[in-house]
């Protein structure tokens, strides 16, 4: 059922809906052969545009931090962002429709064995500006100092570039590079959930958050998520379980 006018309106503003895109995580976007945008989160930019009636415009981005301040600015309507507290101050989110794992990557010779020995005074840990585990990152290590790379794809670059101890991030970008590069290995086990949600800016009302809300609860519900990724052929991430 078409939601009603004035939500389709606080969505709107400018007569098109405007999706921010990141490219910067490969699970979710990327581009084609042709140079378009494709991905998870492109299909479901389309799915809700089509929910709405209306036509979509695609802003995309090489950053997490870039994709997230197009929205707090509104010069997007919507976007594809990890749950995260600082985000929210500006942003509406959803329920997680997706999970994903952040990783460490070390080099083979590193005495860097699990999580736990990364937090040290020692140790240098690279990750992507503004992503969802920089984030996170700058909130729990105490001791390791950050060194932020210009954006996710960039961190092992500039982990290997800086030679530094520690990179982090997605781990499926992680293992794509180390694949590139030999001599680097992950750790055992993830030390973050990356909780992967659309948001709204919050400027736009309480009802368009419930409605971007209740198209994502649909989307998990009716396998239109599953189906995203299965198609892209996305492995190493889940559907969020239903709210």
């Amino acid at each position: 059922m078409k939601p009603d006018p004035s939500i389709i309106r606080a969505f709107i503003p400018t007569g098109k809906l405007r999706a921010s895109i990141n490219l910067g995580n490969p699970i979710l976007a990327a581009k084609d052969p042709s140079g378009e945008p494709t991905g998870v989160s492109v299909d479901l930019a389309r799915a809700f545009a089509a929910t709405l009636g209306v036509e979509l415009e695609l802003v995309v981005f090489d950053a997490a931090g870039k994709s997230v301040q197009a929205v707090s600015d509104e010069r997007a309507d919507l976007g594809f962002f990890a749950v995260d507290p600082r985000r929210g101050e500006t942003i509406a989110f959803t329920e997680p429709y997706v999970l994903i794992e952040g990783y460490y990557l070390v080099r083979d010779a590193s005495p860097i064995r699990r999580n736990e020995d990364v937090d040290q005074q020692s140790v240098r840990v690279a990750v992507g500006e503004g992503s969802a585990y920089d984030l996170f990152l700058t909130r729990e290590l105490k001791h390791a100092q950050i060194v932020r790379a210009p954006t996710s794809p960039t961190v092992v670059r500039t982990f290997l570039e800086q030679d530094l101890e520690v990179a982090a991030g997605v781990k499926q970008q992680l293992e794509a590079d180390a694949r590139q590069a030999p001599g680097l290995r992950l750790l055992d086990g993830r030390f973050m959930v990356i909780r992967q949600a659309m948001g709204v800016p919050k400027s736009r009302g309480t009802a368009a958050a419930d409605a971007l809300r209740a198209f994502v609860e649909e989307a998990k519900a009716s396998g239109l998520v599953a189906q995203a990724l299965a198609r892209h052929k996305i492995a190493g991430a889940s559907v969020a379980p239903a709210a």
